[in-house]
């Protein structure tokens, strides 16, 4: 088991998460769904769901999506989502460690964002066991590119790391360059890989980066405890710096790589 993962990390950052993250946008999941050939009725597992930005994506196209999440908060805040865009989804609280053999068959499994929180190789290897012949794997994630825009990025991460982030075991397991997904992917049987990705540009303001800040386990509520008002006040002093009203520009690549086994002819 990753020693990284704890099954309620994420349970102060529900409220944090569903209005700061960036959500993934509804071309891109259109995108992946047509490239795995999926069509109304399909079944797909969303595991590590979250607040359902993936779930209800899949869902409005008509799939039978399963949201799968060790935090019941997150389960909650996903089947709100669900009933708000009027449509149905199945909820199943757990994590990739518990997944099972009779789980399934699904034509896709999505994962968000949440990866990096699995033991990746044995996951995968139980995937290989519930994604039918011609089904898939989708991970999703986002990414900031060094243009002058994203110079906030930059700040807000150097205030993390001094509230604590850069001790976290996966930030340092990314410093050492083992945080691709390709590397797991290709030892596994879904070696034939498709990026496809959307980049976005839109306005964003410190009291958001704060509360973006606050969506991530590595600097949530609960970790930070008492020292949470210190690093909002340090945050948002060191970002009014940069830009002494508090607006920014934000551009943003959210990527999906879909992993299938290699088809005869493809």
């Amino acid at each position: 088991m990753n020693s990284a993962y704890e099954p309620r990390r994420f349970q102060s950052t529900v409220a944090y998460y569903e209005r700061y993250r960036l959500a993934y946008p509804d071309r891109l999941i259109a995108r992946v769904a047509a490239l795995a050939g999926l069509k109304a009725g399909d079944p797909v597992l969303d595991l590590g769901a979250g607040t359902g930005m993936l779930t209800v994506g899949f869902a409005r196209l008509g799939m039978a999506v399963t949201a799968m999440d060790p935090e019941p908060d997150m389960l909650a805040a996903c089947e709100a989502q669900a009933r708000a865009a009027g449509i149905a989804v199945t909820l199943r609280r757990g994590s990739s460690y518990d997944l099972a053999p009779d789980m399934g068959p699904y034509k896709l499994v999505t994962i968000g964002r949440s990866f990096h929180w699995m033991d990746r190789a044995a996951t995968l290897q139980m995937l290989e066991r519930i994604v039918t012949p011609d089904g898939g794997v989708a991970l999703f994630h986002d990414a900031h590119p060094p243009v002058p825009e994203n110079a906030w990025f930059k700040v807000m991460r150097e205030v993390q790391d001094r509230f604590g982030r850069s001790d976290e075991a996966h930030i340092r397991e990314r410093r050492g360059g083992h945080s691709r997904y390709e590397p797991f992917l290709l030892a596994s049987a879904f070696t034939q890989l498709d990026g496809l990705s959307v980049t976005i540009r839109q306005n964003i303001t410190a009291e958001e980066l704060v509360g973006r800040a606050f969506s991530m386990s590595t600097c949530s509520r609960e970790k930070l405890g008492d020292r949470a008002q210190d690093f909002a006040a340090a945050l948002t002093a060191a970002l009014r710096e940069l830009s002494p009203d508090g607006t920014f520009a934000e551009v943003a690549e959210l990527v999906a790589l879909l992993a299938r086994r290699p088809q005869t002819g493809a």
